[in-house]
């Protein structure tokens, strides 16, 4: 059809506007797990309310971050089952290309000692 276009956001929200129409939805990335996704996007929302209590711009403080992302996946059962499986289905890779925060490397060294842990 004519004036089709395809929108690849690579996983997150879209928005647009069209005259007077509002679109608006999630987008996820082809060919990943809903779960990851979603799993990626909980640990996101951690890590940004992290940010108002810990420093990015040190070493420090992003292991603080890391640390602590942890331990809030590991008080919510039901979120830590949730990213388990996530990681489990996908990997630890392919969430790290979704983890967008200064603190990712740290958070993903985390995340698969924790898996590690959790699996054995």
């Amino acid at each position: 059809m004519a004036g089709d276009f395809i929108i690849n956001t690579g996983g997150g929200k879209f928005k647009q506007n069209i005259g007077r129409d509002f679109i608006q939805g999630n987008y996820y990335a082809v060919g990943q797990p809903q779960s990851l996704v979603e799993a990626v996007s909980e640990v996101q929302k951690i890590l940004e309310q992290l940010d108002k209590s810990y420093s990015t711009e040190t070493k420090e403080g992003k292991e603080a971050i890391a640390i602590e992302t942890i331990r809030q996946i590991d008080s919510n059962p039901t979120l830590a089952a949730r990213i388990f499986s996530a990681l489990t289905e996908g990997s630890v890779s392919a969430f790290e290309q979704f983890l967008n925060h200064p603190a990712a490397s740290f958070v993903i060294a985390a995340l698969a000692d924790w898996q590690n842990t959790k699996g054995a």
